[in-house]
């Protein structure tokens, strides 16, 4: 690979044609954190920014066969895989990943699509908890997903957030960024075996997002894609989440969006936040 080449990232995930969330917005991240993103496709929707009308899952052989065709013509630097359909395309992805177990994974499930649509199949969360946790850099989950991995058949009493993280890390998954939001804020909390590193709270948005974790995995991966270690790489993503929700835009009649080259169009001589250091919003708490 060229010396002038960009970190080459691969991701994993639904299309999504209004560019909120999904494949596009993975795409759209990783070129404003200095990044190639290169893609593969595990289904597609029919949307809107107010609402979705229909998911289609593709044939894992697929999914697998391009992956590898990537793979063996690019040196990917990180995975990030969002949402899947079927719990056979979670074997056919996490096969493929195994193989590649120096590459740093990003993993960002997504189990329902505005409520709508339910990608979460008792089979679907088993297989992401037992195929794609164990083999996970960081993992980026609300507690609802968090809970849904950790019991992912949903027979026995649900385990407390704290129990499902130590599961999860347990089980060989390094790192866990998890999300709570309240009514005024957002509080995301990281975890590795040796407890919690660092937690940040910030100021939650006032209106209705799209992509919000799509970007956030996406950012982590393109800084772990430039060399940062996970615990640096998961503070300064959300410092680039918060700039892109500070300049969100409405694009139609339904949600807003991040604006992830939000940089581009400052009057402040911004440069490209990749290994940078964004504006800080946050509190930290140790």
């Amino acid at each position: 690979m060229s010396r002038d080449t960009p970190p080459i990232v691969l991701t994993f995930g639904l299309s999504d044609p209004t560019g909120g969330s999904g494949l596009q917005a993975d795409l759209l991240t990783l070129a404003s954190m200095g990044c190639h993103g290169v893609s593969v496709l595990t289904g597609y929707t029919v949307r809107d920014s107010a609402g979705c009308e229909e998911v289609t899952g593709l044939d894992p052989d697929a999914v697998a066969n391009q992956a590898r065709m990537l793979l063996e013509d690019m040196p990917i630097a990180a995975f990030k895989i969002g949402a899947t359909t079927r719990a056979e395309v979670v074997s056919a992805i996490a096969e493929v990943v195994a193989d590649y177990d120096d590459v740093p994974l990003i993993l960002a499930p997504d189990f329902t699509l505005d409520d709508e649509h339910v990608l979460a199949a008792d089979e679907l969360r088993e297989a992401v908890a037992e195929l794609l946790a164990p083999q996970t850099t960081l993992l980026v989950a609300d507690t609802a997903t968090l809970l849904a991995l950790a019991q992912p058949d949903g027979e026995a009493e649900a385990p407390g957030l704290d129990m499902a993280i130590t599961h999860l890390l347990s089980q060989g998954c390094e790192y866990i960024l998890s999300s709570e939001t309240g009514s005024h804020r957002v509080v995301n909390t990281l975890f590795s075996e040796d407890g919690q590193l660092r937690q940040d709270l910030w100021d939650r948005a006032g209106q209705p997002m799209m992509g919000l974790a799509d970007t956030l995995g996406s950012a982590i991966a393109a800084l772990l894609a430039n060399g940062q270690e996970p615990p640096e790489a998961a503070r300064e993503a959300q410092e680039y989440v918060y700039q892109a929700v500070r300049s969100a835009f409405r694009p139609g009649m339904g949600a807003w969006l991040p604006d992830r080259f939000f940089w581009a169009r400052s009057n402040d001589d911004e440069t490209p936040p990749a290994g940078g250091d964004a504006t800080r919003k946050q509190r930290h708490v140790p």
